[in-house]
């Protein structure tokens, strides 16, 4: 891991490595940073080079700050992605981590109120999702963008579906 890697990224690699090594989530820090303490929603992204090795978030946050959201999104990324294997520990070291920090959900009614490398945008119809972070290499458009969000949450492109978008601050 880098030594200039931001204290979010830090955390989301101490998290897995403490999962991995005692099979238990690692407790959250004492005497957290103002900016630890806020209530956020968090996506946790893990790369192997330029390949996807697994990325969990929530649109809505869950526990009562920061902190708690990237252990338990770190540990869901590396354990818990349905698309992946679990991550294993004799790998972390090859892994890269993101953390992004989502604001809170906005609805939209048309396309044009989207950019697909500033807005993530979330798709909803009835109970089904589908999500996709902003500023992903391969997306070049917001038609490709919700195109993707619709297949994800198994929505169809005829049927009435919500839109909403959100920024994200990423850290490496």
């Amino acid at each position: 891991m880098e030594t200039n890697t931001h204290p979010y990224v830090t955390l989301a690699v101490q998290s897995v490595r403490h999962y991995l090594e005692h099979g238990v989530a690692l407790p959250c820090p004492k005497n957290l940073t103002e900016d630890l303490q806020d209530s956020k929603s968090v996506f946790v992204t893990i790369k192997n080079g330029p390949r996807l090795r697994g990325c969990i978030g929530d649109l809505t946050p869950f526990h009562d700050n920061l902190a708690k959201e990237i252990i338990h999104n770190a540990t869901s990324a590396a354990s818990r992605d349905s698309r992946f294997s679990p991550v294993t520990l004799d790998e972390l070291p090859e892994l890269t981590f993101s953390v992004d920090v989502l604001t809170p959900l906005e609805k939209i009614e048309e396309l044009s109120q989207l950019d697909c490398r500033r807005y993530g945008l979330a798709v909803k119809a009835g109970e089904r999702l589908g999500v996709l972070l902003p500023d992903l290499k391969g997306v070049e458009t917001v038609q490709e963008q919700l195109r993707i969000c619709l297949k994800k949450g198994g929505i169809d492109k005829d049927e009435p579906y919500e839109m909403y978008r959100f920024e994200v601050k990423r850290y490496h």
